[in-house]
């Protein structure tokens, strides 16, 4: 049987990583975070960094001990078996699959805001040149999820550049405009915009030395946006009042605009519409990958372990994943039910957190990358991530989690028909 490509250094998986969590939230989020915290939104990015800091450290242990494209199948096969893990993989294919659809959506709105084009071919079209990418190969999707990055970064180097000079006055970084609560509410929306992170496990195949090089890039993706975030939460309210940054649809571009005029636009829309795209384009990735593991494990029908012997990806599996995307987009009004992809993290993570404390209690691992700080054998950072994820699926709409217990009901459904075909054919 042919197997992926082992392939991605360290500092391509890294890039990878950062790429996935800059995305395009950040864009967005930064004004009403600013608009809950005050000129001390820098602190509300420390805050949320620690928080993902809890769930990504589980990941780099798990991803050290099982480098598989499973991934989150696999640590929760492992440790609570495969009905459970059945229902985590179904989660994470779900979420991304939901999620390239709506992204495209944005993506497209974006190139019609530009080009004056009609949004739903444009998604269409989006998924099928991402989907084209990812089957091409995995160094060819490196290096445009790489190149993408370098521009995403650019476009937060500018606010930087011109936000940074201006240190000091007006600004006060010690105001908080709702006290600590406000500081810690917006420590919560923005810790949306450190997800993605997780995707980068499903890599582990592709990836050379994974068992070093997997937890290595979650730990530095995490660190190098966070220092990205907090530059850019400071250069923002150095150049802007917090409370105008909250009014803003588009903070980041007003904050250009003082300086590049209204090219500014043209330059943000570009920078959103490569971001956007390439959101898009690592969801297929992480989704293709999923399924494809979980049926290496067997519990999808082998026809999703194909692999492609000229290109040496999951060419079966990543088609399966972009047609999915595609049938959404015809549902219509697909951000009815977008919040749908964070329950689905949510759940994931609450699982991964809890497959980890199982392997510490009964399979303890002698070597690799080992999360720090326990009690006994209770790892404390684990339990931390437990209970942050269930704090943020509190914090969801009832709607969303409605949807998401829906969700959970068809995974369940489709796991019992697939239970019962197998046991017709022997």
């Amino acid at each position: 049987m042919v197997e992926l490509e082992r392939s991605l250094n360290l500092w391509e998986v890294t890039l990878m990583s950062v790429g996935i969590i800059l995305g395009a939230g950040i864009y967005v989020l930064i004004g009403k975070a600013a608009g809950l915290a005050g000129d001390a939104v820098w602190l509300s990015f420390v805050i949320a960094a620690i928080v993902a800091s809890f769930t990504g450290l589980s990941y780099a242990e798990l991803s050290s001990r099982f480098p598989d494209a499973g991934a989150e199948y696999v640590y929760v096969q492992r440790s609570f078996g495969r009905h459970p893990a059945w229902l985590i993989g179904w989660l994470i294919i779900a979420g991304s699959v939901i999620g390239g659809a709506t992204v495209s959506i944005g993506f497209a709105n974006y190139f019609a805001g530009l080009f004056g084009t009609t949004v739903l071919p444009i998604a269409f079209g989006a998924l099928l040149v991402c989907g084209v990418i990812v089957v091409v190969g995995i160094q060819e999707t490196a290096f445009f999820t790489i190149i993408i990055t370098l521009i995403e970064t650019a476009g937060l180097v500018i606010i930087m550049a011109i936000g940074l000079p201006q240190f000091g006055e007006p600004a006060d970084y010690t105001q908080m405009a709702q006290g600590i609560e406000g500081v810690l509410k917006a420590g919560v929306l923005i810790f949306f915009s450190y997800l993605g992170f997780e995707s980068i496990a499903r890599l582990a195949e592709e990836t050379e030395e994974p068992r070093k090089n997997i937890p290595r890039a979650i730990v530095l993706s995490i660190a190098i946006t966070t220092v990205i975030y907090i530059l850019v939460g400071i250069a923002a309210v150095s150049v802007l009042p917090a409370a105008e940054l909250a009014e803003s649809g588009s903070p980041l571009a007003e904050i250009a605009e003082t300086w590049l005029g209204q090219e500014s636009f043209l330059l943000l829309s570009l920078i959103a519409l490569f971001s956007t795209f390439n959101t898009v384009l690592v969801m297929l990735l992480s989704a293709s990958r999923m399924v494809y593991g979980i049926a290496d494990e067997h519990a999808l029908p082998d026809l999703f372990r194909t692999v492609s012997a000229k290109t040496r990806t999951p060419w079966v599996a990543t088609m399966a994943v972009t047609a999915g995307a595609m049938l959404f987009l015809m549902l219509g009004d697909v951000e009815v039910v977008a919040n749908l992809t964070n329950f689905t993290v949510f759940a994931v993570f609450i699982a991964v957190n809890a497959a980890l404390i199982y392997f510490r209690f009964n399979k303890p691992a002698r070597q690799g990358f080992r999360v720090p700080g326990s009690i006994g054998r209770l790892p404390i950072i684990p339990v931390l991530g437990i209970l942050a994820s269930i704090f943020m699926i509190t914090n969801l709409s009832l709607e969303v989690l409605l949807l998401g217990a829906g969700l959970i009901a068809i995974g369940l459904l489709v796991q019992l028909a697939m239970h019962r075909l197998e046991k017709k054919r022997f």
